[in-house]
């Protein structure tokens, strides 16, 4: 294992982690744990609930002292750790939550725009404090990264799917736990650190958003250290991982995947040599047993004091500490699943399904996609008859059971014990079968006599899949059933609903799950709903063109974004008479260049907005359509990028013709 110093090979130390251990009254949690981070690794956390390695977190931030060993970090290293409660201070709207770490920097910009206003009043007559002090707060600003902290602010709000523009006027306090949950992470993500601490990152993402912080992550110079279930991601972002498992950490110099199989490896060679040792040891006891009271007895006593003294091996967890769940479909139901009809639905006046037509047949495996707020879970709430159907016909076919996973797991009754939760689903069993059900997912002895209502997340969730492996329903509809499973957990669930015989319905932002799972897509955009005869893996190669479209998107807000905060800190024009036809004329220059940005904003936008349509790929020539789109969208792109260019040089002539004082 690594040691602890002042570099870790060439790269400087960032985090010095050396032999903790965490003890809560006579419990062990860990022991002799000991890495050490580099500045500018990625490191993932994982490892099975209940281990520590929130406990490790919490640590690394400063927030709790470890019972023995030590922590190091350089004198002033700054460490943002996503706050579980969500506290967002004096913050009333979404941006100002998001760029609370800027507050002085705010400060400054705000005092910038009004000493702007006054010289621009009072024109030469400004005294030289004024332009002094203008001029000193104008250079602060810049050197502390004033013109990109708005545009980076509203790149990240972006990216986590919000207006960035509507994000300044909208209030906290009507939001969604999980768009605060969103909220949480774009402040952690802007915050001035050095090292990012994200404990499920993308708990509250959708497909769009988890790709758009992966590409974050991956491109920032910043340390990241990550807890995250969500295998792919994990693939995609971490080059170190540290595995959380029998009461210590063990540290891999090796991305996600490369872990996977080394893990593995050492588990064989790990069991190999625990099988042999208790070879060894069973045929040395029965020689003792044989010969101990024979004429080779004092060879057995020789052999019974070798043996006791001999270290012994532990036996390695396996299987059997896994969620033990087998999902089972009752009556086999007809052939139509589900039917929708022209179905329309709304909340309120506002319309999130549209004329949806299309049928899940039996044993069929549907990803139901879409962005957050598009209306996925209020589509399925209709079909569960939980939502009024607005128009149209959405229904179950006949004979069709089915059984229902709620993202916010309110199937779990709070008020009742883990026991009474089962026997209320079978009263014709016994104590010990309710018993042996809860043990096969984790509940052992007198946790079976626990309340819902002091279970963690993770444990709710375990309770829930107990709960819908007794409904032998042939039809199951999964409403982000990993969000609070640990990967052990997760790949339980993907090899039982493998093994199941019904239909699925799925949403999911796993995309390790949606790969192995999905035979079919549904894709909720805009409205409507295109229906995609192919596996999740198909539709992302052929939709590739989608996410190139969003990323251009982003990256010309983003532009246009920091060209716009430079205008907000600089000195408006005076009512002096020097040089007005010049002035004129440059002003004339930037309302042409304005016109030149605006339309050639407008075509990236129109080739975005079919790009990103999903019934574009699933027309006979979609392929080959997307590809020319994509690459008429690069070059309108392109073309964009020279106009804001000549409209920040015309903004910049504007200012050299404006009298300095």
């Amino acid at each position: 294992r690594p040691t602890t110093g002042l570099h870790a090979g060439d790269a400087v130390t960032q985090i010095a982690v050396s032999g903790v251990g965490v003890e809560f009254g006579a419990t062990t949690l860990l022991k002799d744990v000991t890495f050490i981070v580099a500045a500018g690794e990625k490191w993932g956390i994982v490892g099975r609930n209940g281990t520590g390695k929130t406990t490790i977190f919490k640590i690394l931030a400063g927030r709790m002292a470890p019972t023995s060993g030590s922590i190091a970090r350089p004198s002033g290293a700054r460490v943002a750790l996503l706050e579980q409660h969500r506290d967002f201070g004096t913050a009333a709207t979404v941006w100002e939550a998001v760029a609370g770490g800027f507050a002085d920097l705010l400060a400054l910009e705000q005092s910038l725009a009004h000493q702007a206003d006054q010289l621009a009043q009072v024109g030469e007559q400004a005294t030289a404090a004024m332009l002094d002090r203008y001029a000193h707060d104008l250079e602060r600003f810049d050197r502390e990264g004033g013109y990109t902290m708005a545009p980076r602010v509203d790149a990240v709000l972006h990216g986590l799917g919000f207006d960035p523009e509507e994000s300044r006027t909208r209030g906290l306090t009507k939001l969604s736990g999980g768009e605060r949950g969103r909220v949480a992470l774009a402040r952690q993500l802007v915050a001035p650190a050095e090292v990012l601490l994200l404990d499920e990152p993308t708990n509250h993402l959708d497909l769009q958003t988890t790709d758009w912080l992966e590409e974050h992550l991956r491109q920032t110079d910043r340390t990241v250290i990550l807890i995250s279930h969500d295998r792919d991601f994990l693939a995609n972002v971490v080059d170190h991982v540290l595995h959380v498992s029998e009461g210590t950490a063990v540290p891999y110099a090796s991305g996600y995947e490369a872990f996977v199989t080394i893990r593995l490896e050492r588990r064989l060679a790990q069991q190999r040599a625990f099988d042999k040792q208790q070879r060894v040891v069973a045929s040395e006891e029965e020689y003792i047993r044989r010969n101990l009271a024979g004429q080779n007895s004092r060879q057995a006593k020789g052999r019974r004091k070798r043996l006791e003294r001999m270290p012994r091996m532990n036996a390695l967890l396996g299987d059997a500490d896994t969620m033990a769940l087998r999902l089972e479909a009752g009556d086999r139901g007809g052939d139509q699943v589900i039917v929708a009809q022209q179905a329309t639905i709304a909340v309120g006046d506002r319309v999130l399904v549209d004329g949806f037509t299309g049928q899940a047949r039996r044993g069929e495996r549907i990803g139901l996609l879409g962005p957050n707020g598009a209306g996925k879970s209020t589509l399925i709430a209709a079909l569960m008859g939980q939502h009024p159907v607005a128009s149209g016909i959405l229904r179950l076919g006949s004979a069709v059971q089915p059984g229902y996973y709620r993202q916010d797991l309110a199937q779990v009754p709070l008020d009742r014990t883990l026991f009474d939760v089962i026997n209320d689903l079978r009263p014709q069993w016994d104590r010990g079968q309710i018993q042996g059900h809860l043990g096969r997912f984790g509940f052992s002895g007198d946790e079976a006599l626990r309340r819902a209502e002091t279970l963690s997340g993770g444990e709710r969730a375990r309770v829930a899949l107990a709960m819908l492996m007794l409904s032998r329903a042939n039809l199951l509809i999964l409403d982000e059933p990993t969000n609070h499973l640990d990967v052990e957990s997760i790949e339980a669930l993907e090899d039982a609903v493998e093994r199941y015989e019904g239909t699925v319905l799925l949403v999911s932002h796993d995309r390790a799950l949606l790969r192995a799972l999905c035979t079919k897509v549904w894709v909720l955009h805009d409205r409507h709903v295109t229906s995609f005869d192919g596996t999740f893996d198909e539709w992302e190669a052929l939709s590739a063109e989608r996410a190139h479209a969003a990323a251009v998107q982003a990256q010309e807000e983003e532009s246009l974004r920091r060209v716009r905060e430079k205008q907000r800190t600089q000195r408006r024009p005076d009512t002096g008479q020097r040089d007005q036809s010049a002035l004129r004329q440059a002003r004339r220059a930037v309302e042409a260049a304005e016109r030149r940005v605006a339309e050639r904003e407008q075509r990236v936008s129109e080739i975005s907005a079919t790009l990103e349509d999903p019934a574009l790929y699933v027309t006979p020539n979609g392929s080959r359509d997307s590809a020319r789109l994509g690459r008429e969208l690069d070059a309108a792109r392109a073309a964009l990028d020279v106009a804001l260019a000549e409209w920040a040089a015309a903004e910049e002539a504007v200012t050299a013709l404006q009298p300095q004082g």
